[in-house]
């Protein structure tokens, strides 16, 4: 979807305190696995908590958090980036916070406000307790928590990955923000707009005083949109210089390849394992990129700020957690058991049995004529059909 067409959409919302609102997704509650949670624990950001849980899950056990971006729900992000589905192919846990209205106009995440980002505090404690609520109830693997958002939820992604380290194995922000360029809504807006570029330095130093960690620090995977008019996309290179820092990697990638046409860098440690990764999706507007994945399925369905793109954010960022090369128990049970063969049919034998029969009569008897019944015993008796 263009920037014109989301523009167009934007114009045809309600407004409210001055402010256009978007109601996407409501309707589609219906259409989402989600079920709320409530009495997750402490939740001094005021947030909702939604969870989706397949029956199925890989082992050892694992948990994505995913968070809407501004004017969406939760079952209404679901439903566009298609984290559901991808949740129960693969065999995973989901909990999506849910903003509420009383605590920003547009159900943005305040990943700005000192309150809400900072440890142990405001919306990002809530969050904290929603992921140790799933560990404790689903028997979470700790090593194997995950964390992703688009825009304002990219930027809170940035927060819980800043402050929270030590709880993460990876994160994704798309069309988000780094952490700690903003204490207001004036300071956000510009980072927003125009990106200003910050030493590595200082942009690591933003998450070292977040907490007491030291490391290892989480893996980061980065996306933007090229033509991204709502977060410039200077911001991606923000936060991959942010997370190279904090991983002591050189700024040049170490591989630039194309992934479903468009331009992917990637930064890795000295085992090999990928630490860093930023897709700019060029001339792709503010949004999520929706398309085909690598096993010709979709995630996701078109939408505001869900942009057709002909690639799957969602999928290729399920995959570099490390969450995509996982069979369920009864297709692993149905690959190693063959099929149960059905009765063979005597007939085919038999007629082969029939015809070397006739084969092996002697020529005299040929001509003076075939004793079929003589034949057919015969036959019978050398399949095994008859003594």
């Amino acid at each position: 979807m263009s920037l014109a067409r989301n523009l167009d959409l934007l114009k045809h919302l309600p407004k409210m305190d001055g402010l256009r609102l978007a109601e996407f997704g409501r309707s589609a509650d219906a259409s989402s696995p989600l079920e709320e949670v409530t009495g997750f624990g402490d939740n001094p950001g005021a947030l909702r908590m939604f969870a989706f849980v397949p029956a199925q899950l890989q082992k050892p056990r694992a948990l994505v958090v995913v968070l809407h971006g501004c004017g969406q729900t939760a079952a209404s992000y679901d439903l566009g980036a298609g984290w559901s589905t991808l949740a129960q192919h693969y065999g995973f846990a989901l909990v999506m916070p849910e903003q509420q209205r009383v605590n920003n106009g547009n159900t943005c995440f305040n990943w700005f406000n000192p309150e809400d980002t900072a440890r142990d505090n405001g919306e990002a404690r809530s969050i904290r307790e929603m992921v140790a609520h799933m560990v404790q109830t689903h028997r979470i693997d700790p090593r194997r928590i995950f964390i992703t958002g688009l825009s304002a939820g990219g930027g809170m992604t940035s927060v819980m990955l800043a402050t929270y380290p030590e709880v993460f194995a990876a994160g994704a922000v798309i069309a988000g923000l780094p952490y700690g360029i903003a204490s207001n809504l004036r300071e956000a807006l510009d980072g927003m707009f125009h990106s200003p570029a910050r030493p590595e330095r200082e942009l690591g130093d933003f998450v070292r005083r977040a907490s007491n960690h030291r490391g290892p620090w989480p893996k980061m995977s980065v996306w933007h949109g090229s033509a991204d008019r709502t977060v410039n996309p200077g911001n991606a290179n923000e936060i991959v210089k942010q997370w190279l820092d904090l991983h002591d990697l050189p700024p040049a990638p170490m591989a630039e390849t194309i992934v479903d046409g468009y331009p992917r860098q990637a930064w890795w440690n000295k085992d090999g394992e990928t630490l860093v990764e930023s897709y700019a999706i060029t001339d792709m507007a503010h949004g999520t990129p929706l398309g085909l994945a690598d096993n010709d399925q979709r995630y996701g369905i078109e939408g505001a700020f869900l942009i057709e793109a002909g690639i799957s954010s969602s999928y290729h960022i399920a995959k570099f957690f490390g969450l995509t090369g996982w069979i369920p128990d009864a297709a692993k049970k149905a690959e190693a058991k063959p099929a149960p063969q059905p009765p063979r049919s005597p007939a085919p034998h038999l007629a082969r049995s029939i015809r070397t029969a006739v084969a092996d009569e002697p020529e005299q008897e040929k001509a003076r004529g075939f004793d079929l019944g003589q034949i057919i015993t015969r036959a019978l008796t050398a399949a095994g059909l008859m003594k």
